[in-house]
């Protein structure tokens, strides 16, 4: 019964990213180097993060149950803040690591977008904030022990590995969103991004209610992905010639840059 939630949390978790890196990214190296050093900068910023909690912890009173979990929401929002900031740091970087492919390329045209170096490297930001997300709680979840035999949720481990899934998603169109309005200066749209991850973050502060948790992550994350999609060029239209597979260059695989 342990494996089965394993394997059964961890496709959950990490299937639809897997997948798409599978169809997009594995046959392009140059979009795995970019993934890679996404998910390194997400990295750096989380041992930052984790950098400033640390000293803040032995500083303050640890026998104070409120500052306590006033310092766990202060490295919840600054974490977030950094992780956005080091994406503001990539999109700087990728920026001129495009230039000189380009000056180094004998074609007009830079050899990836930044369509897809937004797609790309927010994937990259997914699959390290996801593995670091539920590592631990996959690791337990081969046992021994009995998840609610003390009477706690019997929920945990598979509204653990949802909730992954969707910071994975959510980091792949945040990244989509975010490159997009660094190229076209919308701070409305900068703003939107950072204030959306700040509350699915926050909202993990509800668990152990996870519906009051999960319901609001995949609302947003939904409404994200309609945002992303849009960003990126996609229409109904051919939304419609995608899925009846009468659109080859629909496909990111097949997307020419610009």
């Amino acid at each position: 019964m342990t494996a089965a939630v394993f394997f059964g949390c961890t496709f959950i978790a990490f299937g639809p990213a897997i997948a798409l890196f599978l169809f997009t990214i594995a046959r392009e190296p140059l979009r795995v180097i970019f993934l890679i050093a996404g998910a390194f900068f997400w990295l750096v910023s989380l041992l930052l993060a984790s950098l400033v909690w640390f000293i803040s912890v032995q500083i303050s009173n640890k026998d104070s149950a409120s500052q306590q979990k006033g310092l766990l929401i202060f490295g919840v929002v600054l974490s977030v803040l950094l992780q956005e900031t080091f994406r503001f740091a990539y999109y700087k970087l990728l920026k001129k690591a495009n230039e000189g492919l380009l000056a180094l390329s004998q074609e007009e045209t830079m050899p990836i977008s930044i369509r897809q170096l937004a797609y790309v490297s927010g994937l990259g930001f997914g699959f390290m904030s996801g593995a670091f997300s539920v590592v631990n709680i996959l690791a337990d979840s081969v046992g021994p022990g009995t998840v609610g035999i003390h009477g706690d949720s019997q929920h945990y481990f598979l509204s653990s590995a949802f909730m992954t899934m969707a910071i994975i998603l959510l980091h792949m169109f945040w990244g989509v969103v975010f490159f997009d309005a660094c190229e076209k200066q919308r701070w409305w749209a900068l703003a939107a991004v950072v204030t959306s991850h700040l509350v699915v973050s926050c909202l993990t502060f509800q668990n152990p209610e996870y519906v009051a948790s999960l319901v609001p992550t995949y609302i947003i994350l939904f409404l994200m992905g309609v945002w992303a999609f849009y960003t990126a060029g996609g229409s109904l239209r051919n939304l419609k010639l995608c899925l009846t597979c009468k659109d080859k260059d629909f496909l990111l695989a097949n997307h020419r840059p610009r």
